[in-house]
């Protein structure tokens, strides 16, 4: 049987009762979206693919919480939240800021390791040719040895650091942070299955990230991942700790299974491919992938096994080719809006993380098949096949970086026209080492928030939520669902920019 075949039939790509998948799109849209695309096409674009790597990575050192190493390079900041933990007894220093505030929320750092750490697994190569290995692996163990210090016990693992309300009332740099660090913990009598499910998938995934460069590590990562799952399969509830800000609309199914699956790709403990084949029909048809929902990660990670020959994985290959279906554009299964200029648009709020993420594991798909000598996949009566995939991919990376209606790049730093007015506190307030007296939260936001003026401290590499349905994008750091960047926008871009690296060489 054919790849082609094996993805191929309309069957497996018919919309369910339970999909979260948006109403089909007419044809007229989808005619104006071709011509679109075209254009954008057309417009011939190159952009240093190198250059975005290198900077997807940076980012995440201006996320850092903690005492900052010596080689630290994004220099304006500072040592920051150096008592986390305390009011628990337990030390939780250390770790990422999720977007533009001052809080540490387990379940979004969680899935931004896991997809990080995918990267470099999938193109660790192309990522050392680039001169980026050692970065990449510094930003994933940043959070890992976090990680450890919050999982205190089998089923024990504290989960956020710092009371959201304080903090989205108060405009301070993190040096200056002087609201509740409260904890919140999950345990068996107060379980939140979600988090710690994702928690043992990033530490699978990083495990092998670490096994050539450092065993001993990546064998105590996948110890605990091991302990963690344990927990959050054995002790099954919804964490409610963090809503309103990160509240699972998806359920906790997707990330046990996605938990599973990285723990057998991690282990090659067949317990973990059984966990996965008995629980396959609670995997289903989506039309995104994200912090929230790991459906579509989990489905493609496992088509990879199915097509390598582990046909125990069938229903997972037919579920994955019914996601790149719905989410490609130009078939008669899209079920996905774009804007005018060739966005993937999901919903208005971060949209940049839907096109990352999903972008990056169609990318991955595409390379299986192209190993598998696959014809690729139908989607009702278009086939698809891997340079399909490829391009459709490339042609969201090179919006993001420019190749758009507006003509600027996304990401701050990158190319002569980027967001100015970046949603971030650190970088909006003027650097501790320049001003290094107490800045409140008062001051904060009657002298930096609103000013007209660009952020004086540029946050290299953060790729902002992005434009609107239209294609329009307002800089103005009051406009947090366009201008708010976050760590979970740039993990999938870093495998993409490397994949296309691949190209370029």
């Amino acid at each position: 049987m054919t790849a082609g075949n094996r993805f191929g039939s309309s069957e497996s790509v018919r919309r369910r009762s339970k999909t979260s998948c948006l109403p089909f799109m007419n044809m007229i849209k989808l005619q104006f979206l071709v011509g679109a695309m075209l254009a954008m096409e057309a417009q011939g674009l190159e952009f240093d693919y190198r250059d975005a790597l290198e900077k997807s990575l940076f980012f995440y050192e201006g996320q850092r919480s903690g005492k900052l190493p010596v080689h630290q390079r994004m220099t304006w900041r500072g040592d920051s939240a150096l008592v986390d933990g305390n009011v628990s007894q337990v030390d939780l220093t250390g770790g990422y800021y999720d977007a533009g505030d001052n809080v540490k929320y387990q379940f979004p750092m969680a899935f931004t390791i896991t997809l990080l750490s995918w990267s470099v697994i999938e193109y660790e190569e192309e990522i050392l040719m680039a001169g980026q290995l050692q970065f990449a692996h510094e930003s994933i163990r940043w959070a890992t040895d976090y990680f450890l210090k919050a999982v205190t016990g089998p089923t024990q693992i504290w989960v956020q650091v710092g009371d959201p309300y304080s903090d989205h009332i108060c405009w301070e740099r993190p040096e200056d942070m002087d609201t509740p660090r409260m904890t919140l913990q999950i345990n068996e009598t107060s379980p939140g299955t979600e988090v710690a499910a994702e928690t043992a998938a990033a530490l699978a995934a990083a495990s092998m990230v670490f096994r050539a460069s450092d065993p001993d590590y990546a064998e105590r990562l996948l110890d605990t991942a091991m302990t963690v799952f344990d927990f959050a399969d054995s002790y099954r509830g919804t964490f409610h700790g963090a809503c309103p800000f990160y509240c699972s609309a998806s359920g906790y199914h997707d990330e046990l299974l996605w938990a599973a699956a990285w723990l057998y790709r991690a282990s090659n403990n067949t317990q973990f491919l059984q966990y996965v084949v008995d629980n396959s029909t609670l995997s289903n048809d989506v039309c995104e992938f994200s912090w929230d929902n790991k459906h579509a990660g989990t489905q493609i990670l496992l088509s990879k096994l199915y097509l390598a020959g582990e046909t125990s994985l069938e229903p997972y290959a037919k579920q994955a080719a019914a996601f790149v279906c719905h989410v490609l554009p130009r078939n008669p299964w899209s079920q996905v809006s774009y804007t005018p200029g060739g966005l993937l648009y999901v919903r208005l709020g971060a949209n940049t993380q839907y096109v990352t993420g999903s972008s990056f594991i169609i990318v991955v798909l595409a390379d299986a098949l192209a190993h598998a000598n696959g014809e690729g996949l139908m989607c009702g009566n278009v086939l698809y096949n891997s340079q399909d995939l490829f391009a459709h991919a490339k042609r969201q990376v090179d919006y993001i970086l420019g190749a758009n209606p507006l003509g600027m790049s996304y990401m701050a730093g990158f190319g002569p026209k980027y967001p100015t007015q970046v949603h971030h506190r650190s970088a909006s307030i003027i650097s501790i080492h320049e001003i290094t007296r107490h800045i409140s939260c008062g001051e904060g936001f009657m002298n930096w928030f609103p000013s007209a003026s660009p952020n004086p401290n540029v946050l290299v590499g953060a790729i902002v939520g992005g434009p609107d349905i239209n294609d329009d994008y307002r800089d103005s750091r009051r406009d947090s669902s366009c201008t708010e960047p976050t760590t979970y926008i740039n993990s999938g871009f870093v495998g993409l920019l490397a994949r296309f690296l691949r190209e370029e060489n």
